[in-house]
């Protein structure tokens, strides 16, 4: 249906999205939000519609990680907004730059028992960079480009604007809203004259522009500290390098990264999208056996990694040891252990220019310790393997990770979401991208496999994404096999169904000899897959896997969603493995 609108705010904040290069928006409808979505689509930035809010949060989150520019979601007021805390939070921990437009009721109706309308800055504030009520159609622009600029500045995170209905929807349904526009008198003169000037002080200058903002926060000269870091490692031992998923925010870089690596030649470990690196199998990056190591090293650099809960809160590492921080964030530079040198800057840029420091003189150093690391860390893949060939009831779930491991191919991205059955998977599967692993970070956030799976195949079409899943993280996505079936978004769901939550159990049965709460049942989800259009397969013996998982790499290649529904046995492979 053809039908003429007059220009609203919808339209400007679409216009500001598309000059920031925004391909996709993200959402779940509401009445309040509805001329965003109207206006992106009239622009051609797609509109992704969710089933659920923090799903769309999720996706944003994983754009931003995937493709370097920032994820846009727009959610509806009042539950709309309340749904998404947990995914932003998330993205303030992973410090992923995320800007989330949220609807509002009417300026004339705040505060008046209007529907759906609460306090929401509140609600954001901690959890958010930037939040920000805007009261005019004029400064809509320079607010999105301000809160823009602020999430991609500094260290990266969520930023919030509220946007109230009346701002969003054309001025003359407005006055006709406000009954500005009625020729009877069915309202005091002035209610009428407040109405008048208020929705006047909305529309005025409405069609003012602004420059594109392009604040950039000032951050060390990094030249400065080059040399003596450089000569620090010279006298090292048995240095190591720690790099985390804050030297991957931006992913053109990836490749000179991985080139400073190999030239720096230190003893390397990754996590969280850093594991990307891992798929360059000629770089000194090892995956096991790392508590060992650090108690052992003489230096320790910590790239984009704070000594939170997973460094045991600085005590994995050698008390004696200079540890060197390289960091976005000076809180967490500074976290729990006070690094020899502290320099606040972004990892990947400063590892890239002190691998071309002409005073290096690392390639050939360190070989024995080299040779000490290397032989731990296949001694642990041997034992791995082996662990793998044990007898469980049911699938053993190293077997079956070291199936899948044989079927992802160079280029496929793996998103992981889920506890003890994804921990597992991240000893065993390989990357083979820069960009191919997707995890939630620090907060541990069950649930982001839906909307990692959508940025994901959004900003790499051409790539297989392999989502593993444990069963109980697999509530969280299995309605939106809805969404990728209507948005054509194929993927190889892998759920690791041990009928529990078995991270959980694992300590609790021990520490307090009781099972509640922990129990699931071994649903048949690939039943409900197929229910919501994708297909479904299932394996209950090992004999199955290959052929099986080779089907539904066919199916999710032909461009259906597709989950592999595999019922595992239980091991003793990461026992007492509870992070507090």
């Amino acid at each position: 249906m053809n039908k003429t609108i007059e220009r609203h705010g919808g339209n400007v904040i679409a216009d500001v999205l598309q000059r920031h290069n925004i391909k996709w928006i993200f959402t779940l409808c509401g009445g309040h939000i509805s001329p965003i979505l109207t206006g992106c689509n009239e622009l051609g930035i797609r509109v992704i519609d969710m089933r659920h809010e923090s799903t769309a949060v999720f996706a944003a989150d994983s754009i931003s990680r995937l493709s370097g520019t920032i994820g846009v979601v727009a959610v509806t007021a009042g539950p709309g907004l309340t749904n998404t805390i947990t995914a932003i939070k998330n993205a303030q921990m992973a410090q992923i730059p995320v800007l989330i437009l949220g609807g509002a009721t009417a300026t004339v109706l705040k505060d008046r028992g209007s529907l759906q309308d609460i306090d929401h800055l509140s609600v954001v504030e901690s959890i958010t960079k930037y939040a920000k009520t805007i009261k005019r159609v004029k400064d809509l622009q320079p607010s999105l480009e301000e809160a823009i600029s602020t999430a991609i500045s500094g260290v990266p995170g969520p930023v919030y604007l509220e946007i109230p209905v009346d701002l969003l929807y054309p001025e003359a349904l407005v006055r006709e809203w406000y009954g500005l526009k009625s020729s009877g008198n069915s309202m005091p003169w002035w209610m009428s004259r407040y109405l008048n000037w208020n929705v006047n002080r909305i529309f005025n200058d409405k069609n003012k522009t602004f420059p594109k903002n392009t604040k950039i926060d000032a951050i060390q000269n990094t030249t400065l500290h080059i040399q003596g870091v450089s000569d620090m490692l010279q006298s090292a031992e048995k240095p190591v390098l720690l790099i985390g998923s804050q030297a991957l925010l931006i992913p053109e870089k990836c490749e000179k990264l991985a080139n400073a690596v190999q030239i720096l030649n230190i003893p390397t470990f990754v996590s969280g999208m850093a594991r990307g690196l891992l798929s360059k199998t000629d770089l000194p990056i090892f995956r096991h056996e790392r508590t060992k190591v650090l108690k052992e090293a003489d230096v320790v650099i910590l790239a984009g990694v704070p000594c939170d809960f997973r460094l045991d809160y600085g005590r994995a590492i050698n008390h004696k040891a200079k540890m060197i921080s390289i960091n976005l964030s000076r809180n967490d530079m500074y976290l729990n252990r006070r690094p020899v040198k502290g320099i606040l800057t972004s990892p990947s840029a400063f590892l890239i220019d002190w691998s071309n420091y002409e005073g290096n003189n690392t390639n050939t150093k360190w070989e024995s310790w080299h040779g000490q690391i290397t032989k731990r860390n296949s001694a642990r893949e041997t034992e791995i393997i082996e662990q793998s060939k044990l007898s469980t009831e049911y699938i053993n779930p190293m077997k079956l990770c070291i199936s899948i491991n044989e079927h992802i191919q160079d280029g496929d991205i793996i998103v992981a979401d889920g506890g003890d059955f994804v921990a597992t998977a991240s000893y065993i599967l390989q990357p083979r991208s820069f960009t191919g692993w997707l995890d939630p970070g620090a907060f541990g956030t069950l649930g982001v496999g839906a909307g990692f799976i959508v940025g994901a195949k959004l900003t790499h079409p051409d790539s297989v994404v392999w989502a593993i899943y444990g069963d109980g993280a697999f509530g969280y996505s299995l309605m939106e096999f809805d969404t990728f079936v209507r948005h054509k978004i194929p993927v190889i769901s892998i759920i690791g169904n041990d009928a529990g939550w078995t991270q959980i159990a694992r300590d609790q049965v021990d520490m307090l000899g009781d099972v509640v709460g922990t129990k699931l049942e071994p649903t048949e989800y690939h039943k409900a897959v197929e229910a919501l259009g994708g297909a479904g397969y299932f394996i209950d013996n090992e004999n199955q896997i290959d052929e099986i998982l080779i089907q539904a790499k066919e199916s999710a290649q032909s461009g259906k969603p597709t989950v592999v529904n595999v019922r595992i046995g239980k091991t003793d492979f990461r026992k007492g493995s509870l992070s507090m």
